[in-house]
């Protein structure tokens, strides 16, 4: 598969990785100059890029940027074919992106996502923290392994997202059509708490909307006054204890 990741930070490279070592054809690309990805590029097997070549002659385009950084790729997709799926690994963060009125004002971020990129996405590892994402994958069948949500209106996207999600080294799993997107943002039950297949399918469903938002900035607060102490485990503590999330058996 020709795979084009758009963003080389802490979610690309560890994406990246993982698909060249599946066998993979993978260009990388940054809002800069491949020049300066090119020795890290080497490192993991893959290709640097310009953004403008690397959607070129793809099978599938992930994106993994701040929500500010969508307007500046719109131009670049406009001669993508229309069947070659847009994969977004991104979330909301008013701390990060500033405020964005219409989705605080309660327009989902996928659909938000989908109108700055002007074509259709799906939604895959944007329920992960990045760390998790780099060192924590497993093999298929091995007990407890973590599960991620997959969404998207597109089937055949939503299923290419669940293979690609599985070579990462996690379970995935299908919750529908964008409009389910809420159910995994930051603030959730689902989000960032690491939770195997069925635990995190009863953190799907009891998924609390209204609460998300203050749940998500009530982390924020708490990841702050941890200080240099914040580590994966403890974040992932954390999101559990805020969001009411039980630790799987």
């Amino acid at each position: 598969m020709k795979i084009a990741i758009l963003g080389a930070g802490n979610v690309g490279v560890p994406l990246a990785k993982a698909f060249a070592v599946d066998g993979h054809a993978v260009k990388l690309a940054n809002s800069r100059d491949p020049e300066t990805l090119r020795e890290l590029a080497a490192s993991l097997g893959v290709t640097a890029a310009w953004t403008a070549d690397a959607v070129r002659d793809v099978d599938v385009i992930i994106t993994t940027v701040n929500l500010n950084s969508y307007a500046a790729i719109r131009s670049l997709l406009d001669g993508v074919p229309d069947d070659v799926p847009v994969i977004d690994t991104g979330n909301y963060h008013p701390y990060r992106d500033g405020h964005i009125a219409a989705i605080d004002d309660g327009q989902l971020e996928a659909r938000w996502i989908s109108e700055q990129l002007g074509r259709p996405v799906t939604k895959a590892w944007n329920a992960v923290l990045a760390q998790t994402l780099a060192e924590k994958g497993t093999p298929a069948g091995i007990p407890g392994r973590i599960a991620l949500p997959v969404a998207g209106d597109d089937p055949d996207a939503r299923r290419l997202a669940a293979e690609l999600t599985d070579i990462t080294g996690f379970d995935p799993v299908d919750i529908g059509g964008l409009d389910n997107t809420w159910r995994a943002h930051p603030g959730t039950s689902a989000y960032c708490t690491e939770l195997p297949r069925e635990a995190l399918l009863a953190a799907i469903e009891r998924a609390d909307r209204q609460h998300a938002p203050l749940r998500r900035d009530l982390c924020m607060q708490a990841f702050v006054s941890f200080g240099d102490a914040l580590d994966r485990e403890n974040t992932v503590r954390l999101h559990r204890a805020i969001t009411l999330t039980p630790d799987p058996a």
